[in-house]
């Protein structure tokens, strides 16, 4: 998954951007059009997207909206256009912040800075009444500790951290098996299935683990 995508049309202040952001440790992808930083999205997902407004094709607002039908990644719009219509307009669309052009870059970079310190740093992450404890290793379901294998833990932690996005099959188990791993791919499977008895009120008919058909899974 990718810190950041940028996604700007002017290729110098994207490249520019980008720059600095690398330069603060972020993993940065640039995008030049609507159409593209929603490819790289649905193939890399991000844990938040810096969006320009006035975009080729699909514009900000646009692109915005889809992101926003999908989870909930934090989108911070950077845009030469600040009336108060624009502005409300990427709210409502469900950007978390919107910031005009021109901007300090050292404000823009302390936002996101803030974004990744609330969102992330965190030791837990929680979805309803599931809550996992990331330094303790515990997975909590309605405030009661459900036993898991290291396997499992690691297993629901990504899915829950690209929480919306359907992740492939191969990917899943790269990332939790490792791609050299001796196991058999079946083995996903099975522990998919492991979670499910211990956190769907019905695992036949799941709510949070989700099947992509020909695809992977997904959570939510």
């Amino acid at each position: 998954m990718a810190d950041i995508i940028v996604v700007e049309d002017n290729l110098e202040l994207g490249e520019l951007l980008s720059d600095f952001l690398q330069a603060e440790g972020y993993d940065v992808y640039l995008a030049e059009s609507g159409e593209e930083a929603l490819e790289i999205y649905q193939s890399e997902g991000a844990k938040l997207v810096i969006l320009d407004v006035m975009l080729p094709g699909i514009d900000g607002f646009g692109v915005c909206s889809r992101i926003r039908e999908q989870d909930n990644t934090p989108i911070l719009i950077v845009s030469a256009r600040g009336g108060k219509e624009d502005k409300l307009n990427g709210l409502l669309q469900g950007a978390d912040d919107y910031i005009e052009k021109p901007y300090d870059i050292d404000i823009l970079l302390a936002k996101v800075k803030g974004i990744f310190q609330r969102r992330y740093s965190s030791g837990e992450i929680s979805d309803g009444s599931l809550r996992l404890d990331k330094l303790g290793r515990h997975i909590y379901l309605e405030g009661k500790e459900i036993p898991a294998t290291a396997r499992e833990f690691d297993l629901l932690l990504y899915l829950m951290e690209n929480k919306g996005k359907a992740i492939p099959k191969e990917e899943l188990f790269g990332k939790i098996w490792g791609f050299d791993s001796e196991s058999e791919p079946q083995t996903l499977t099975v522990h998919i299935r492991w979670l499910r008895e211990k956190l769907e009120k019905n695992p036949k008919k799941p709510e949070r683990i989700l099947t992509v058909w020909g695809v992977g899974y997904r959570f939510g």
